[in-house]
């Protein structure tokens, strides 16, 4: 069994990531979710605990803090960081290190040694973006590994690559 932190962008795939988080529990896997705040406000973290049986979280402060440094606790806590979905600002935040919310706090906390996988989902345009790339090539180097995202038709109505890997097989890879 591994402890593993499943954070979650704000993005039309956060469907996937129940998914996911459902499929990595019945694994054996333990699985705490972590939200960002745009995330929250899209689908409630309470759907992750039915799903997981552990606590999610959204917030280090205000009502939903559960200790006095929850991001350095899920940060011990967790064996393996997997961020799906993984949209365009969160990418870039989380390639400039920034600490502005649980989920870049929690990985800022991590262990280098810790293994992060990432799974983007965004338009095609955005995956293309020059500062996106860029990113992405700064993650790689800190030692992420960036889940190549499927082509497809977008709930924004485009096509092409930027789609969030199927959860089976983010499974696939994070387990293998």
């Amino acid at each position: 069994m591994t402890n593993i932190l499943l954070a979650a962008g704000a993005s039309a795939a956060l469907h996937k990531s129940c998914d996911l988080a459902s499929k990595l529990t019945q694994e054996g896997h333990a699985v705490r979710a972590i939200l960002t705040e745009k995330a929250a406000q899209l689908i409630d973290p309470q759907l992750f605990e039915a799903l997981t049986g552990q606590p999610a979280q959204c917030a280090e402060f205000g009502a939903q803090r559960r200790g006095a440094m929850d991001h350095i606790e899920l940060a011990k806590w967790g064996e393996l960081l997997v961020v799906a979905p993984c949209p365009a600002d969160l990418v870039a935040r989380l390639a400039l290190g920034l600490a502005n919310d649980l989920v870049t706090t929690v990985a800022l906390a991590l262990p280098n040694d810790t293994p992060r996988f990432l799974a983007p989902a965004m338009n095609p345009e955005m995956w293309a973006a020059f500062p996106i790339v860029r990113h992405a090539e700064t993650l790689r180097g800190d030692g992420w590994t960036i889940l190549e995202p499927e082509s497809g038709h977008m709930a924004c109505g485009d096509a092409g690559a930027g789609r969030m890997p199927e959860p089976a097989t983010i499974l696939s890879a994070i387990l293998g």
